[in-house]
């Protein structure tokens, strides 16, 4: 089913001329994930988007489903349990996108030995169903840990412990719920943005008034219930509902990603770590192609959310953490190829983190003992997860910190519906987004019976499997080398064919049966050609940054190949989508301004930001 720039023109008009059940504003993770489930179950479903898919915090995360082994440093069970049962599920209905790898997590000067580190990984893997197995964690000696990362600084270095998590490439989650979506019925499009909520005689929400920000065209969209999934976007959402009073929600905090090439980092795996500024702020060191990339920081942020930048404190806070860890790297701002920034959708009311390890003071000796007592006993079945409980609400008792540091206020989430029927879902993480759909449903569900009576029978959602996951996860890696066969023996080389496997799954076998019919562009490969054709068919590219970014990540992790298409992108861009001159230096100007940021050029010029007009 085609999702491209036709497709939005054919929904923009049926968002202006239809009703739905559900209008849910915002095309981030979670609003994706809420679309999938409404139009699987038979909701009259329309999406709006301002931006791009998933261009705000969506696309800007440390690119992770992971199941959060550092929240057992203060024995938050059910919190992990849950996490990795999130993630569980992702990579049985996305298995082409989250991966298996084996993460380094070493802390050689925190409270939290090696003897703690295995506990934690044990139960870890028990959680997550992966005792006795091939992935089941193990522990390294100091020398073994640096025989696997030798320019890893060994001072006061103990070991460290291996365990499996999985990366992610987080835009493309989100693409391919929206297609999904799309493909049973979602009415959706992107660079929408909602400007006003409607109400009724009775001060009820009866749907919002839009604008094409393309075209600057505005309309109404009529929805029995709407849904405020906006991410960083809710409280300025929130504030356009003038029948409720406005109270502020969140506690938006930035983190940032530097990339460098591998080379300056050579890590094999995943590395996760204390940042060892003593403000609960773990880092991941991450290999990706032939770059390493490592972050994050969190800072209570209260700038433009559309274009959160890197400033010059991040930036030092970064290479300081880093240049520690790897004191032979000497990673300098001019190693930086690219960078982005995030900014965190924290729920301001939550205090004692569910998902960032607990409270923020300092737990002593023995009550870490006890803890750890409590544990044992619980892996042992000789005490329940309440007892583990009972055990860390002790625990707290020690604690004598009471104002959280950024890093520690909670990635939980809230759930609301406003007076007048606008129903909230906000916080949260892309771990959680199935869960958090599937609580917005119910409740959604719920109201629609309630006050509307139409009835839905939801459908299950761990089977909700997604565009290009049509494989089996217990056997990804076969199933993606069979479909790259297959796309080598049609003509393309083995190499490009897994690139498009790895992309786009099981999708990438109706990509290969257009390499007969399909010309190189003039400045692309066939391959690139053939991505960016389907790309702009069925993933609804409007710009050379949509494709270049969110959809690919050339620009953040393959910037010699990116020099050397951007001008064939733009080029067959404009002959396929018929740009003007002027829509053609337009889109050529906007890819500038987007490398200048995430290029970090402005820093390297002197300037501390971007000035945008």
């Amino acid at each position: 089913m085609p999702f491209s720039q036709q497709t939005r023109q054919e929904n923009l008009y049926k968002l202006a001329n239809e009703q739905f059940d559900l209008l849910i504003i915002g095309g981030g993770i979670t609003g994706a994930g809420v679309a999938l489930q409404a139009a699987a179950s038979g909701l009259k479903t329309a999406l709006v988007e301002m931006q791009d898919f998933a261009e705000g915090t969506s696309s800007r995360s440390t690119k992770m489903v992971h199941g959060g082994i550092r929240y057992l440093k203060t024995f938050d069970v059910g919190v992990v349990a849950d996490t990795v049962s999130e993630r569980a599920r992702i990579q049985k209905i996305a298995p082409h996108i989250p991966r298996a790898t084996r993460m380094i997590y070493q802390e050689p000067d925190a409270t939290y030995d090696l003897f703690s580190v295995k506990v934690a990984m044990d139960l870890y893997d028990k959680l997550a169903g992966l005792s006795n197995s091939k992935d089941a964690n193990y522990v390294l000696t100091r020398d073994e840990v640096l025989e696997k990362i030798p320019t890893l600084n060994p001072k006061n270095l103990l070991g460290a412990g291996c365990y499996t998590d999985f990366t992610n490439n987080d835009a493309r989650l989100v693409i391919e719920n929206i297609k999904m979506a799309a493909t049973l019925g979602a009415t959706i499009a992107n660079r929408v943005k909602v400007v006003q909520l409607l109400h009724n005689d009775q001060h009820q929400l009866t749907g919002v008034y839009a604008t094409d920000t393309l075209t600057h065209k505005s309309f109404a969209i009529n929805a029995r219930i709407t849904l405020n999934a906006t991410g960083p976007w809710v409280d300025q959402t929130n504030r356009l509902d003038k029948e409720v009073a406005f109270v502020p929600q969140l506690r938006p905090t930035k983190g940032i990603h530097l990339v460098v090439d591998w080379e300056k980092i050579p890590v094999k795996q995943p590395l996760y770590f204390d940042s060892l500024h003593q403000d609960h702020r773990m880092i991941f060191v991450i290999p990706r192609l032939n770059k390493t990339y490592f972050g994050t920081t969190g800072t209570d942020y209260n700038g433009d959310i559309a274009h959160p930048q890197i400033l010059q404190d991040d930036l030092n806070y970064l290479l300081e953490a880093i240049n520690q860890r790897f004191p032979e790297s000497h990673i300098t701002l001019d190693d930086i190829e690219t960078g982005w920034a995030g900014i965190r959708p924290l729920v301001a009311s939550n205090s004692a983190s569910d998902y960032n390890g607990g409270g923020g003071g300092h737990i002593d000796d023995k009550s870490i003992d006890f803890v750890i007592d409590a544990v044992i006993n619980y892996r042992q079945g000789k005490a329940s997860r309440s007892d583990v409980a009972d055990a860390v609400l002790a625990s707290e008792q020690s604690l004598s910190e009471k104002v959280l540091q950024p890093s520690q206020v909670s990635r939980g989430s809230s759930l609301d519906v406003k007076e007048d029927g606008l129903v909230v879902l906000s916080g949260g993480k892309i771990t959680d987004y199935c869960r958090m759909a599937s609580g917005a449903l119910n409740l959604i569900v719920e109201q629609l019976a309630n006050r509307f009576n139409c009835h839905f029978n939801l459908v299950d959602s761990t089977k909700l499997t997604l565009s290009g996951g049509e494989l089996n996860y217990l056997r990804i890696q076969d199933e993606l080398e069979t479909i790259s066969e297959q796309g080598e023996l049609l003509g393309l080389s083995i190499h490009d064919a897994r690139v498009l496997a790895n992309l786009f799954g099981s999708n990438a076998r109706s990509i290969f049966y257009q390499i007969h019919s399909t010309k190189a562009a003039p400045g692309l490969s066939l391959r690139e050609t053939l991505i960016l054709h389907y790309c702009l068919q069925e993933e609804m590219v409007l710009t050379p940054v949509d494709y270049l970014l969110r959809r690919t990540n050339h620009l953040l992790f393959d910037s010699p190949n990116l020099n050397q298409i951007q001008t064939g992108v733009i080029n067959e861009m404009t002959r396929i989508l018929n740009w003007s001159a002027r829509q053609k230096q337009a889109m050529h100007d906007e890819l500038e301004e987007t490398l200048f940021t995430y290029r970090l050029d402005y820093l390297k010029a002197g300037q501390d930001h971007v000035i945008r007009n």
